[in-house]
């Protein structure tokens, strides 16, 4: 009897003595089924890092413009800033024109030479960019611009849908300023987008001499016409900021209207 009790003794101290050796029971991990993950997710650390995120999705105006052949001038040039003064309604219409377009659009030759009107700029002030204020514009929006206009005195701001457009309706045009290091436009004299003379090119110097802009004013938009016109654009003699890469006759030639 009493070897039995030592036996017994003897297995139960070897059970607990292989327990504690083997340690506490680990918990079972879930499979990656469990996790929701399929065969394809399971790839290796360096599979992953080379994973790029999606591009981001255009909108239906961007891929209008890219079906027509003309550039997002961003995707050559990232230096360039870009805000496009009729994607709010603070313009003088009064009115959202583009609402589902953010990035400015022009054909091939006009942006190319707007790359190198920003080189020209930046040769002379590093910290400087220009500033696109609108670019290509579909004949559409350019004909709720002129209903706005027409039988008024201010019709002849706009170009008129009836007989053709402009040449931002070619994607041939912008409207354009200059930025500063610290990201403000440069002071012209007046808003992008004023109609009036005050924004007229042919009368600057008697502008400063009746105080309606300043010097300092006058020669930021010698500074804009130098670079742009360096690079093959035209000043138009009403708008301070708008520049032609060529004339009307060229464009209904050579180019194609964005319907």
């Amino acid at each position: 009897m009493t070897i039995l009790k030592y036996s017994l003794t003897v297995f139960c101290l070897l059970l607990t003595g292989c327990s504690f050796f083997s340690g506490p029971k680990e918990k079972e991990i879930p499979t990656p089924a469990e996790y929701g993950y399929t065969p394809d997710d399971m790839r290796s650390g360096e599979e992953c890092a080379t994973i790029s995120p999606p591009p981001p999705e255009r909108s239906a105006m961007a891929l209008y413009m890219d079906s027509l052949g003309l550039v997002n001038i961003t995707d050559l040039d990232s230096s360039l800033v870009v805000k496009l003064m009729y994607t709010q309604a603070d313009n003088f219409t009064g009115e959202v024109l583009y609402d589902n377009l953010t990035e400015a659009y022009l054909h091939p030759d006009a942006a190319y030479a707007l790359i190198e009107a920003q080189k020209a700029l930046k040769r002379l002030h590093p910290s400087y960019s220009l500033i696109i204020y609108d670019a290509a514009r579909p004949m559409s929006v350019q004909k709720k611009m002129w209903d706005v206009v027409k039988g008024t005195s201010k019709y002849k701001y706009v170009s008129n849908p009836n007989r053709g457009g402009g040449l931002h309706n070619y994607g041939l045009a912008v409207d354009i300023s200059i930025q500063d290091s610290s990201g403000q436009p440069l002071p012209m004299g007046t808003q992008v987008d004023h109609l009036g003379v005050e924004a007229h090119i042919t009368d600057e110097i008697e502008l400063v001499r009746n105080g309606k802009i300043s010097e300092t004013e006058r020669r930021n938009r010698l500074l804009l016409r130098k670079v742009m016109k360096e690079a093959g654009f035209r000043a138009l003699p009403g708008e301070w900021w708008h520049f032609n890469f060529c004339s009307r006759d060229v464009a209904k030639r050579k180019y194609r209207l964005i319907p």
